[in-house]
């Protein structure tokens, strides 16, 4: 759908206290980060709460991206599936996760950060880079050639997806949303 807008529609913009959703102050979770990567705790705000990873030098970031999102599933009861549309809703955010921080790798020096939010109908993952790059679907997509799929399986898995850039600061978050099953 939307490639430039930073916010999908009724967004209100990033949370109050960051772009993370995580008070100033926030407390990492407890242990030693694996492999360079830091975890922080779910923050909750009404209804929507929210974890966040910071990849800093962190070697194997896709099965480490996707093995905290499959956590944060499970905390907020998406996991385990009750039923093949919450099954099927779960995959769609790992896939998610999978897609734009194996992009980050390979086209952006790498994913900084994941961040992962969830209230009663979304969930919005959202992968912060350093890359100069437009994330876009390849068009013409092409099914039976290698590569190139990963905005194009972005697109049609999510409601909505954009890019957010800050002004004077390299880099970009390109986020993604995916609705809770019915």
């Amino acid at each position: 759908m939307s490639t430039t807008r930073p916010y999908s529609p009724g967004d209100r913009g990033p949370e109050a206290g960051g772009a993370s959703g995580v008070p100033e102050g926030g407390v990492p979770v407890a242990g030693t980060p694996v492999g360079g990567a830091a975890a922080v705790p779910t923050v909750s705000s009404g209804s929507r709460q929210v974890r966040r990873l910071t990849f800093d030098g962190a070697s194997g970031v896709v099965p480490l991206a996707r093995d905290f999102a499959r956590q944060a599933l499970y905390a907020w009861g998406w996991l385990p599936a009750a039923g093949a549309d919450q099954r099927a809703a779960a995959e769609d955010v790992l896939l998610v996760v999978s897609e734009l921080v194996t992009n980050a790798c390979l086209h952006a020096e790498g994913p900084d950060e994941l961040e992962i939010a969830c209230d009663n109908k979304v969930i919005r993952v959202e992968v912060s880079d350093r890359g100069t790059g437009q994330p876009a679907p390849r068009t013409p997509h092409r099914a039976g050639r290698p590569g190139g799929h990963g905005m194009f399986i972005v697109q049609r898995l999510c409601l909505d997806w954009g890019v957010m850039r800050a002004p004077g600061v390299a880099g970009k978050k390109v986020w993604a949303e995916l609705g809770a099953p019915a």
